[in-house]
């Protein structure tokens, strides 16, 4: 069975940096787009943050340019999320979903993870 499998979250410090990983099974990461989503508590899932197309192409949504970033390691079939200068609206549940297309990553992805928490507390 298909799944997606994130990890990494965890307590973070305002200004610290963290890197999550979203682990795909049954697929590899050049077989679909892969997004970070989250969803804080309270609060609406938000859009995609970050996506790295099948082809290794990524972007970033602009508010988050700058301190977020996404790779890809096709020998691991992982890709990452990479969080620096942490800030307390930080604080969610980060998800990664895959989808054939970005328009299916944004509207109804194939897949979803579990969710990775990232906590941000001094």
């Amino acid at each position: 069975e298909a799944q997606l499998v994130e990890s990494g979250g965890g307590l973070v410090q305002p200004g610290g940096s963290l890197r999550l990983s979203c682990a795909p099974s049954g697929f590899t990461v050049n077989d679909y787009d892969i997004g970070w989503f989250r969803q804080a508590p309270g609060k609406e899932r938000e859009g995609v943050l970050c996506f790295r197309s099948r082809n290794g192409i990524t972007n970033c949504a602009d508010s988050v340019k700058g301190r977020f970033s996404i790779s890809g390691d096709s020998v691991k079939n992982t890709v990452y999320l990479q969080i620096d200068n942490v800030k307390a609206e930080d604080a969610a549940v980060y998800y990664c979903a895959a989808a054939a297309s970005y328009t299916k990553l944004v509207i109804t992805p194939d897949y979803w993870g579990q969710g990775t928490q990232v906590t941000v507390s001094t």
